[in-house]
Formats: C-alpha cells, structure tokens, sequence
C-alpha cells in the first residue's frame, strides 16, 4: 500500500492518463465518492449513481468504491478503510481538475469512510498555499487536499450494533445481543468484532471508540470537522439490520416523535433536524454502565460535531422489511420507492 502520510498531496499522472482523465474544459472538479456496505459491491449504488450523474454531470465526477466488495468486506473496518484511503488518492492523481470531494456511504460503509478520512486528514498547516486559496476556512483542514463539502451516511451502525436493540432484528433480548456478540466474528470476521466493540483485545480501546477521537497519525474528529456539512439518514423502522438510535446518533430520549410524510416531493422523508455541536459540559445522565457507558463515550465524540439528522419511513410500503436496502435504492425495480432519499440527497448537496 502506498504511503498515505506526508509528503506531496498529488503524485504527477502520466500524460496520456492525465488526458483521459480530464475532458476537454477540466470537467467537473467535486469528486463524489459513493461506499457500499458489508458483502456489498459497486452494484449496490449503481442507481445512486446514476442519478447523480444525470442531475449534477456538470458539477460532480461519481465514483463507486470497488476495493472492498464482498467477502473483503469482513477482513475489519481499519483494512477497508486504509484500502478506500488509497483507492480515493489513485482518484484524485486521475483526475487534477478535482479541488472538492464528498462521501455518501451506506451501512458499514458509513464506518468505512470515517476511517478513510482519518488517514487522509490533513491539517491546515499541512495543506500547500495553493490548496488553501481554494478553501473557504483554512481552519479546516483538507482531505488529501481537497477542499471537504459533505459527509453522507446512510443507515449507518456509528454507535455499533452492540448496544440494545442496535440489530432490531436481535429483538432487543439481552441474552441474544451477548450471544451474538460472542459468535459474531465467525459470521463477519474482524468487521463484525469491531462492530460489536468486542476488538479490544490488544490493550487498546475498540476501533469505534478510537474513531471518536484524533488516535496517532489517524485524524478522525479533526476530518469529519473538516467537511461543510455531515449528514445522517436513518430508518426509524422496519431496518432489521442497523437501529434508529445507532444510525441517527441518537439516545433513546433524543428520538423524535414522527407523523407519516405529507411531503409529495419526498414522501418518506418524516423528520428533519439539526444537531448542534455539543460541548464537553453538556452531558447526558448514563443509567447503565457497561455497554451504555461505552455507548456514551461513542455518542459524545460523535456529537461535538453538528450534523444533520434526516429520518425516513417506509412503514406503508410492500417491501419495508426491506428498509435497510430500500433506503439506499440497492435494487432500482425491488426498492424503487427509496427514490426521493436519492433525490433529497442530490437537491440538498452542497456543490
């Protein structure tokens, strides 16, 4: 794997890749990255993508992440997000016109990315002068000097899955969820350890409590401030495999009360907020220890950032068991009524 650390932020393309890569006029210069989720493949956000690129041709360059896709996506999230990392900069070297880049990512994948821009953060003290007149704060940092615009999580496990009724489809029995957290590693390999926090085994602490922070050479706060805008969109039923309260980053008493939609544009859209920032002296009272002090600890990191909470339902659809794939339109034909979710991202994109 290619160095991901310092040194220069663009390696020079060979010139008849430069010439492929770059149409006539320089092309759009805001690269969107799309990530898929576990035992997932570039197949997955193919009509994600291809909305995309019929509404926004002129101002985005989508590429679907191809690095991780099925059975790789059980070797742990720390694997696939330092593969995505190199996948996003081989990106970038293809393409020199890019000055901005955003991440929408599904499940796991949500996991994936934050880990990606941990190892692709760079400080403003880092960030050449030239990439700094193209940004709007210097204070912000760059992802591999590119300007960060939005961060798109799409049902994802950001407090794991180990908590109470984390996997819905545990019905939230206590005795299933710590069975489960013992065999879960021989369903999903490292990447269900991690998601269960069951990873710390090393004298370290779980990978997702590390992702609160700034851990080493691995900026992870410091690159999520670094976007414009972060962005969750959660299921607040019917998602068997990622809960309302982990995708939402939510405490149970910060769950919203929601009336079915009466928004035609997009009808299963039924909450819309946004997060403040939380400072550290604003902390929640923690009734359980153990899995909800930990639980805690992922929740106050995540939440000293704002973020914009987009909540949707499927409770009157044929295929709302299927919400954890309706909502990212994995199938166009079978999960066709998540459209307006794809919509609503591409109308609300900062560009």
């Amino acid at each position: 794997m290619g160095d991901l650390g310092g040194g220069d932020w663009r390696e020079p393309a060979a010139a008849g890749e430069e010439a492929a890569a770059a149409p006539p006029g320089g092309g759009p210069d805001h690269l969107v990255v799309m990530v898929h989720g576990i035992v997932g493949s570039t197949a997955d956000w193919k009509f994600g993508a291809e909305q995309f690129n019929k509404l926004l041709s002129d101002k985005v360059v989508v590429h679907c992440s191809n690095r991780n896709m099925h059975k790789l996506t059980l070797d742990g999230i720390d694997v696939m997000g330092e593969r995505l990392a190199q996948e996003v900069i081989e990106e970038i070297n293809r393409r020199p016109q890019i000055k901005k880049i955003s991440f929408v990512a599904h499940s796991v994948g949500g996991l994936v990315a934050r880990y990606a821009i941990g190892r692709l953060y760079r400080s403003p003290r880092q960030t050449s002068q030239s990439d700094h007149q193209s940004l709007p704060d210097n204070n912000r940092g760059t992802i591999h000097g590119l300007e960060a615009v939005n961060f798109i999580t799409v049902a994802s496990p950001h407090l794991g899955s180990r908590g109470k009724k984390q996997v819905p489809f545990l019905f939230g029995v206590t005795a299933i969820e710590n069975f489960a957290c013992c065999i879960i590693h021989l369903i999903f390999g490292r990447t269900g350890k991690q998601l269960f926090l069951a990873d710390n085994g090393d004298g370290k602490p779980p990978l997702l409590q590390r992702m609160v922070d700034d851990w080493g050479d691995l900026q992870f706060m410091s690159a999520l401030q670094a976007f414009t805008r972060r962005v969750a969109y959660s299921n607040v039923g019917y998602d068997y495999i990622v809960g309302w309260r982990t995708s939402s980053i939510r405490r149970d008493a910060e769950l919203p009360k929601w009336v079915g939609s009466i928004n035609k544009i997009y009808p299963h859209i039924v909450y819309e907020e946004l997060s403040k920032a939380e400072t550290p002296n604003q902390v929640a009272v923690i009734s359980d220890m153990d899995n909800c002090m930990l639980e805690e600890r992922l929740l106050r990191g995540l939440k000293r950032v704002s973020w914009e909470k987009v909540d949707v339902s499927f409770h009157n659809s044929k295929v709302r068991y299927a919400a954890h794939s309706v909502i990212q339109v994995k199938d166009p034909v079978m999960h066709c009524e998540g459209a307006d979710v794809i919509q609503h991202m591409i109308d609300h994109l900062i560009l």
